[in-house]
């Protein structure tokens, strides 16, 4: 498998799910300004949507979209990353995907813009607050999103939280959230991913 990723982006939920797995798997990081791979191949071949993640599988098969990966590599792990097909907590594992993408990235997403308005901005940053109450009175006594086990959804939390710092969005006000993504970043494979994409120190 191949992995086309930038570094921080939501790709890199996508790569510590491949860590956490185990899986073999090769990496090729995108320049998002320039389309161009680091083997100066035009990334629009490989994902005509032109961002990250892509997954290529060892049979030539392309998987786009953060979820939908996240699934197939929980369904293909030799470990437990997600709960069975067909449980109720896997079907909350789905609401929290979904929670995630919709709720959370499509928030921060415009902050990293610079021509988004700062009276968007601070609106987004409203809705990012009240969505964060959420996530932390969901963690509360739990380790995990869905309990005591880690699971994909964390791996996409964690990743999507961590932007935080870069768009002046404060968590101090949710020691909980803290408190979680100190132990996300503790794990082997969170920091083996990290450190391959040059996001460590």
């Amino acid at each position: 498998m191949k992995l086309y990723y930038a570094p921080g982006a939501c790709s890199l939920s996508v790569h510590i799910t491949l860590q956490e797995a185990g899986f073999a798997f090769a990496l090729e990081k995108v320049d998002l300004a320039t389309s161009r791979t680091e083997t100066d191949v035009d990334y629009t071949t490989i994902n005509p949507n032109g961002y990250v993640p892509t997954l290529v599988l060892d049979d030539g098969e392309v998987l786009t979209e953060v979820p939908a990966i996240l699934l197939y590599l929980a369904d293909r792990a030799d470990k437990s990353l997600a709960p069975l097909a067909g449980s109720m907590a896997r079907y909350r594992l789905y609401s929290w995907l979904n929670f995630i993408t919709s709720e959370l990235h499509k928030a921060f997403g415009p902050l990293f813009n610079p021509d988004t308005p700062d009276e968007w901005k601070t609106q987004l940053k409203q809705t990012l607050a009240k969505r964060c109450e959420h996530v932390a009175a969901q963690l509360a006594g739990k380790p995990f999103l869905l309990g005591d086990d880690f699971t994909v959804a964390d791996a996409y939390l964690f990743t999507v939280l961590s932007w935080s710092r870069w768009v002046q969005f404060d968590l101090a006000p949710w020691p909980t959230i803290n408190e979680y993504l100190g132990r996300i970043a503790a794990r082997p494979a969170v920091q083996a991913a990290l450190k391959d994409e040059g996001l460590l120190g």
